[in-house]
């Protein structure tokens, strides 16, 4: 095939940008700031709207209304749900947007932000730190640096002469998460039954609830960066999305922007696995679903991911811990609801981009 014929036959994503009514922007821009308020009072505890928003203002130097709540409800809404809520916002958006750039880098809308193996090295990290009884911030530790080193792995495995094609990527990707899923199995199967291996499975399932106030700096920080590096670079999706050759031909460094994505996707995903374990199929189904609305051009989709991501796991979270006594940890909910939608939206899509 010609390159004038192969470059005929790509996608030229511009040209595929839907006219999005401003309404639905403006909708996709309140649902997350919306939604994140409504979580702050809603709860089996339920606090009034009014003094939930005399709470949050408190907290600003220069302003002191005068308390007319319990001391419980600041303590609820400062110290419980506003973390909650923050790192539920994060975790979507972050996610969402990621799923939506490694879809473009990979050229496929199947791929998930897992696929180089973060979640499976990150899982196993978790699992031996459970296993040794080290305490929580330890654990959420061995989680972030193994996640990291799984995809390290992954990169080293596919890099070939000042290269990495990207289906080495998969492949290699393939390979490490199997491997880290078996040694996860292994930490299993010599847990106590009685006592760890419950931690460890319950740790795998997923839940917002364990972020405390004190672990939002440490971890919003790092990947309230790195989505700003991802999202600085959007533009240059729409020309990696149509192949490297293209790409290369019109002046981009594919293998500089490869690096910058995989880098910044693995802080994310690593973050959000070592916080709140394994949340699957938000990075599978949100990009999809926001094609469907803003098409493929990285510059309306990005920006569609991070808010309609962010609304997303807020909602889920808030069912999660109010529909039973004892809270349903996120990652089945996202899997429950996600995997049937995700379905529907290949079926209508055909498994293309739009």
């Amino acid at each position: 095939m010609t390159k004038e014929k192969e470059v005929s036959t790509q996608v030229d994503l511009n040209n595929l940008e839907k006219k999005t009514s401003p309404v639905v922007w403006a909708i996709m821009g309140i649902m997350p700031f919306a939604l994140f308020f409504v979580s702050l009072f809603l709860g089996r505890y339920m606090i009034n709207p009014g003094d939930v928003a005399k709470i949050l203002l408190n907290q600003l130097p220069g302003i002191n209304f005068p308390q007319t709540w319990e001391a419980a409800a600041e303590t609820v809404v400062i110290r419980v749900r506003f973390p909650r809520a923050v790192m539920a916002a994060l975790v979507g958006a972050g996610l969402s947007m990621s799923g939506a750039v490694f879809q473009g880098m990979f050229q496929n809308p199947l791929v998930s932000p897992y696929v180089l193996g973060v979640s499976a090295g990150a899982s196993f990290g978790a699992a031996l730190g459970l296993l040794l009884s080290w305490p929580t911030w330890l654990v959420q530790i061995a989680a972030f640096v193994m996640g990291i080193i799984a995809v390290a792995i992954t990169y080293a495995m596919a890099h070939l002469y000042k290269t990495t094609p990207i289906l080495m990527l998969v492949l290699s990707g393939m390979v490490v998460s199997a491997f880290f899923q078996a040694m996860v199995s292994l930490v299993k199967f010599a847990a106590d039954d009685e006592d760890k291996l419950p931690a460890i499975t319950f740790w795998l399932m997923g839940s917002i609830g364990k972020v405390g106030l004190e672990d939002l700096a440490p971890s919003a920080i790092p990947m309230i960066i790195a989505m700003a590096v991802l999202y600085s670079v959007r533009w240059r999706l729409n020309v990696l999305s149509m192949g490297e050759r293209e790409a290369e031909s019109l002046g981009v460094n594919t293998e500089r922007i490869k690096r910058i994505i995989i880098i910044t996707t693995t802080l994310i995903s690593s973050l959000t696995v070592s916080l709140c374990g394994i949340i699957g199929w938000v990075g599978q189904v949100i990009p999809h679903f926001c094609r469907m609305i803003v098409g493929p051009n990285h510059r309306a989709l990005i920006p569609a991911t991070i808010l309609v991501g962010a609304s997303y796991i807020i909602i889920i979270d808030n069912i999660c811990r109010m529909v039973s006594i004892t809270e349903i940890p996120i990652g089945i909910l996202t899997s429950v609801v996600g995997a049937p939608v995700f379905a529907y939206l290949l079926r209508k899509t055909k498994g293309g981009w739009v």
